[in-house]
């Protein structure tokens, strides 16, 4: 028993001390456009965030990314942040930074984070996004849930990489994309009123005038 378990405390070390790997290619076109996030690391950028987490990545013409980060606090309010994101290895396109701070501390080097695509299905349908010291991991997926089969398939890809995937929480989905994305109910049509002979209107509107001075006074 002693032995079985040294030789599985020897194995993870092995894997920690593996580096992260990223996919070999993506297609930064098909991946563009929303994202929902299915489990992640906890970390204290997204603290306030107690649900309904998407990611929304739009094409610039300088190149980069556009990133609109949106979820749900406790209290029901959405939060928005903004970002841009940069690519970093235009061979494969799967190691990206990104910053939220202003633009103008976009020179200093501790404002990126790295954003590593350490899996993708196939047919883009959920990724998973992870940080090369294994201290941030996302999963994400194109609807706001994913099958059994594909959410055991995208924890075994990170188990792979050496991510402690026990740590991962999962992200509940509920009022973003159900509630708020149903188009507003129709107003009703006004009613018509009916047409009145002209020496009756004319009465009532005299008798309406006198009550309204009335109530003036």
């Amino acid at each position: 028993m002693i032995r079985g378990l040294l030789a599985m405390l020897m194995m993870a070390a092995f894997v920690q001390s593996d580096p992260v790997r990223t996919v070999d290619a993506v297609d930064l076109t098909r991946y563009l456009g929303e994202w929902f996030e299915i489990a992640r690391f906890p970390n204290r950028f997204q603290n306030a965030c107690t649900g309904d987490v998407r990611a929304t990545y739009t094409r610039r013409p300088d190149g980069r990314i556009d990133v609109f980060n949106r979820c749900r606090s406790t209290d029901g309010r959405l939060i928005d942040a903004r970002g841009v994101a940069r690519i970093v290895d235009a061979r494969t396109s799967a190691k990206l930074k990104v910053r939220f701070a202003p633009a103008a501390l976009s020179f200093l080097p501790f404002v990126w984070g790295d954003y590593w695509i350490i899996s993708l299905a196939d047919d883009y349908s959920w990724a998973v996004v992870g940080s090369p010291d294994r201290a941030y991991l996302w999963i994400l997926a194109r609807a706001p849930a994913m099958e059994t089969a594909q959410l055991a398939a995208a924890r075994a890809a990170a188990r792979a990489n050496g991510f402690d995937v026990d740590r991962l929480e999962m992200t509940p989905h509920g009022r973003v994309g159900t509630v708020l994305a149903q188009p507003p109910s129709p107003s009703p049509a006004p009613r018509r009123r009916r047409a009145l002979d002209p020496a009756v209107e004319h009465a009532r509107v005299h008798h309406h005038n006198a009550r309204g001075a009335t109530s003036r006074l």
